[in-house]
């Protein structure tokens, strides 16, 4: 009796299983090029062409809808892009504008060197991206994520800074890294959402983006440009991409033979999808095609597979003329359903999906939650950094403070950029401060200097807080707009990098020398006036919904600040290579910087301090397939707890090329209890010691001496071991 029950079981059991599919791609029992070769045979030329735009849907054969969101740094589903679309309201198109979690700027993300958090981050927004496609209610946005944005900030006059992690490939490399895993989950064959990383390559200049060529050295590609998009699809597991508008030594981008090498090099078997307007500008800008027709087919043949401008027109032509294939298009738009089978999409039964609950079973909204407004506020505090500190200005204590004036442009707003979302709250600094002290400290307000309002204002208060910094101009309709020339954001390059705003700080100093700077930019200034003569001065980021009680955190200590700077802060903007010189090896980042910094690479002040000692190597030599092991005791000798940014550097004193005067190879933000010590470990491995050599056409380590350095900037070394590779 028990056998025919098993036997019934088994029978049921099967035919379960086969209720759950109807077309073989939709068996997950099949290898990912069996369901994909099932999908192509079975769809249309009308859908093959269809599926070269974002959406990777095809409702007739039961593959549900998706697109792209963006998500530099929280979803966007509203904000100054509008990115939530538009509805109609009393006869009139109005912005469809949905509530999401909303953290600081890339730029400020990247200031924590916590690749930890940065994970965490992405995590929330994938998990915001599912409540969001898959809600009944909702049914909005795409889980295809265009983030994060891998290019390096070269230069701080780069409209597009604020985007970026940071100058160095190594810690963008780290940080995009964690991005692309917290984005795509830790499921081993389903991701929470795709992430599409931004812009490939060398996209660091906005003036002329759409036809200037970014050229250098395949050396500089490969040990530089391109190597935190390696180490995203690599080590984070991201298969996909956008290529960037600009050329590369002379041709574009968007058709550049380098794609199709590097898919087969780096395994980059997912999308690549051109940038908005792309094919229009390779033809109108570039003038690399005669017509959008023979654009279009040339796009698709250097191995892109999706479109972000009007394309179809223009491959129905393409294969009328015979310059393009269905065969083309299948080869390519394969790319684009292999992401959709990570995200589900093709599955027989979507339930397998281990994310399949968010948004439906799991109806609690991400952004209302507490631990998620709480994690925000830690985010944004974790992200300050500490420019200067003397004799202890800070943090400031509120029980012997009976009066504060807070001044500036910055003091009471909340910026939104290009590509935030609309957050569901946002707190300003003055809020911030408020909220911080309550009814027993009064707080004075002015935003101008308007019939010396700030001075009058600060000479009144115990402490005064000017807030400045740029505007990031997200909500103003002209495109190419940015007044004042410091200020940069898409498509606008800065034409300086001196603050104007810093003459208010010289008023308010002047009125009370008890005067905190607090810089809220989304890149470097020139603030030399400043470091002078005031006694405290805080960086942080614009657009974080937890601005103003983050930062308060840092300012009255219940955090102590160990936000590092991403950027060699220059003290003139003469202190630049020509904006269009790509080869950074003539005096651009700290690895090859001629000029003594304002702030340097890595740089951040804390309320505590950090002896290191016992640099230890696991080896004075190696061969160069050896792994060298670097351990360093650091102890916390002041009188607070805090966390210390641990940097770790190297050097190659017998090189035969040009290398870095120091690189960064490590970094670990750790906490560290007052009285307390630590032992933190690296690894360096073969490849971190290797750089390009385009004889052999490959990476190559020299034999020689390397200095090992760890230190708590690129400036502040404090300890180095030499070792040597046989």
């Amino acid at each position: 009796m028990k056998k025919v029950i098993l036997a019934i079981c088994c029978i049921l059991s099967a035919s379960l299983s086969f209720a759950q599919y109807i077309y073989p791609f939709q068996n997950t029992a099949l290898s990912d090029d069996e369901r994909l070769d099932n999908l192509l045979s079975l769809m249309t030329i009308d859908e093959k062409i269809n599926a070269l735009g974002t959406n990777l849907g095809i409702p007739r054969l039961g593959i549900r809808n998706t697109g792209h969101s963006e998500g530099l740094h929280g979803m966007a589903l509203g904000g100054p892009g509008n990115w939530g679309g538009r509805k109609m309201v009393n006869y009139q198109m109005v912005p469809d504008v949905y509530p999401t979690t909303t953290f600081p700027q890339a730029y400020g993300l990247g200031e924590t060197w916590d690749t930890e958090l940065i994970r965490e981050v992405a995590d929330l927004e994938a998990t915001e991206i599912r409540y969001y496609t898959q809600s009944a209610r909702y049914q909005k946005g795409g889980l295809v994520m265009r983030a994060p944005n891998a290019d390096l900030a070269r230069d701080p006059r780069w409209g597009r800074t604020e985007e970026s992690f940071g100058e160095d490939p190594h810690l963008v490399a780290q940080m995009t890294v964690a991005f692309v895993k917290g984005l795509q989950g830790e499921n081993p064959r389903y991701w929470k959402s795709a992430s599409l990383m931004k812009h490939f390559l060398a996209n660091s200049n906005e003036a002329g983006r759409d036809s200037t060529s970014s050229d250098f050295d395949n050396r500089l590609f490969y040990e530089y440009y391109a190597y935190p998009f390696r180490k995203g699809i690599e080590d984070g597991g991201s298969r996909a991409f956008m290529a960037a508008y600009n050329g590369w030594n002379g041709t574009a981008m968007t058709v550049h033979p380098v794609l199709e090498k590097i898919r087969s090099e780096w395994n980059m078997n997912g999308i690549i999808c051109t940038d908005g307007g792309a094919l229009k500008l390779l033809v109108e800008a570039h003038k690399a095609y005669p017509n959008l027709t023979e654009g279009a087919a040339a796009v698709v043949k250097a191995g892109v597979g999706q479109f972000l401008d009007t394309y179809k027109p223009y491959i129905y032509e393409a294969i009328a003329q015979g310059l393009l294939t269905e065969k083309d298009i299948d080869k390519v738009i394969r790319y684009n359903f292999f992401i959709a089978l990570r995200l589900g999409l093709l599955d027989g039964n979507p339930n397998n999906v281990p994310y399949a609950n968010i948004g439906v079973t799991d109806t609690v909204a991400p952004w209302t939650k507490k631990d998620v407004k709480e994690f925000v506020r830690r985010v944004t505090a974790k992200s300050v950094v500490l420019l200067k500190n003397k004799n202890k200005f800070l943090p400031l204590d509120k029980n012997k403070i009976k009066s504060i004036a807070v001044i500036g442009p910055r003091a009471d707003e909340v910026l939104l950029d290009w590509y935030s979302g609309t957050p569901p709250y946002a707190v300003t600094i003055l809020q911030g401060i408020r909220n911080a002290v309550g009814n027993d400290v009064e707080v004075l307000f002015e935003s101008t200097d308007d019939t010396d309002k700030a001075a009058i204002a600060a000479r009144k208060a115990d402490v005064a807080i000017v807030c400045v910094g740029n505007h990031v101009y997200g909500t103003d309709p002209r495109w190419k707009y940015s007044p004042v020339p410091s200020d940069g954001r898409e498509a606008v390059d800065r034409k300086a990098l001196t603050l104007e705003q810093e003459d208010l700080a010289k008023v308010v100093y002047n009125a009370n020398p008890n005067t905190l700077m607090v810089l809220v930019s989304s890149f470097p200034f020139a603030i030399n006036w400043s470091q002078e003569n005031l006694p405290a001065i805080l960086h942080v980021t614009n657009n974080s919904q937890e601005l103003g009680n983050g930062l308060t955190d840092v300012i009255f200590g219940q955090i102590n600040p160990a936000g590092r700077t991403t950027q060699t802060w220059v003290k003139s903007i003469t202190d630049l290579p020509p904006m269009m010189d790509y080869d950074i090896r003539n005096g651009r980042t700290y690895m090859y910087a001629k000029k003594t910094p304002l702030y340097p690479f890595g740089y951040g002040l804390s309320y505590t301090k950090f002896d290191y000692s016992n640099l230890a190597i696991s080896a004075n030599a190696i061969r160069k397939d050896e792994t060298l092991k670097v351990s360093v005791n650091v102890k916390n000798t002041g009188e607070r707890d805090g966390e210390e940014v641990v940097q770790l550097y190297v050097s190659y004193p017998d090189s035969k090329v040009v290398r870095p005067v120091k690189q960064l190879k490590g970094f670990k933000r750790t906490m560290i209890l007052k009285g307390e010590s630590q032992q933190l470990t690296f690894e360096l491995n073969p490849e971190d010691l290797a750089y390009w050599d385009d004889t052999v056409d490959d990476f190559v380590i020299e034999s020689g001496r390397v200095n090992v350095m760890v230190g708590t900037s690129s400036e502040d070394i404090r300890l180095t071991k030499r070792v040597t590779i046989k």
